[in-house]
């Protein structure tokens, strides 16, 4: 039986009825829905790049943000095995989709949990001490190409609205749970390894 709210069914036509009248947007909509990860991995890498310069706590978290990420992905797992839900394109089966059709359930979408997690990660590492703009728009940034991650899952047609908005939060709760406090228990570890020749690695300071 097919428990999805019908605000959700309905959301998900509207979408897909407005993937049907874009054709232009099919091409770049099913590559990053497929492979944006890419960006992900490298937003992360820029995180780690801007906390160097904004203390050792934001350092220290710039570097728990990889493991959060996979954390929150294979938590994800269990999650999806037992709610259990199907595809929009089964309930569907006219829907127009644009990437593989996957036979894995779908709730919450793995794609973004990653994105949520990431979004979490980088906003944890460089937002609150920020003191350029670099910083601050690599949150928004991040920020804005998860929602675009979610938004294209939608729109490919793989998943629910509601599927890619618990993506983004169950990520985003994950990542944090994992990052602030592993962050806080290796912060002297991070000053003593200041100290040696990694410091470029974690600082610019002189």
């Amino acid at each position: 039986m097919d428990t999805t709210p019908g605000f959700d069914r309905s959301l998900y036509l509207h979408i897909n009825a407005f993937a049907r009248q874009s054709g232009w947007l099919h091409e770049p909509a099913r590559l990053y829905a497929n492979d944006g990860v890419i960006l992900f991995a490298l937003l992360l890498v820029a995180s780690w790049w801007c906390a160097r310069g904004l203390g050792e706590r934001a350092v220290t978290r710039a570097l728990w943000s990889p493991v959060a990420v996979l954390v929150a992905i294979a938590l994800n797992q269990p999650l999806i095995h037992r709610v259990n839900e199907a595809r929009p394109f089964t309930a569907f089966p006219n829907a127009l989709v644009l990437v593989h059709r996957s036979t894995d359930a779908a709730f919450p979408s793995d794609h973004s949990t990653m994105a949520g997690a990431v979004l979490a990660a980088v906003l944890l590492s460089t937002w609150r001490g920020a003191h350029g703009r670099g910083a601050r728009a690599l949150g928004i940034v991040t920020g804005a190409l998860a929602a675009l991650m979610a938004f294209t899952r939608v729109y490919v047609g793989v998943h629910y609205p509601l599927d890619v908005v618990a993506g983004l939060a169950f990520g985003g709760l994950v990542a944090a749970a994992v990052v602030l406090p592993a962050a806080g228990l290796t912060r002297p570890l991070i000053r003593r390894l200041e100290r040696t020749r990694l410091r470029p690695l974690l600082t610019t300071a002189a």
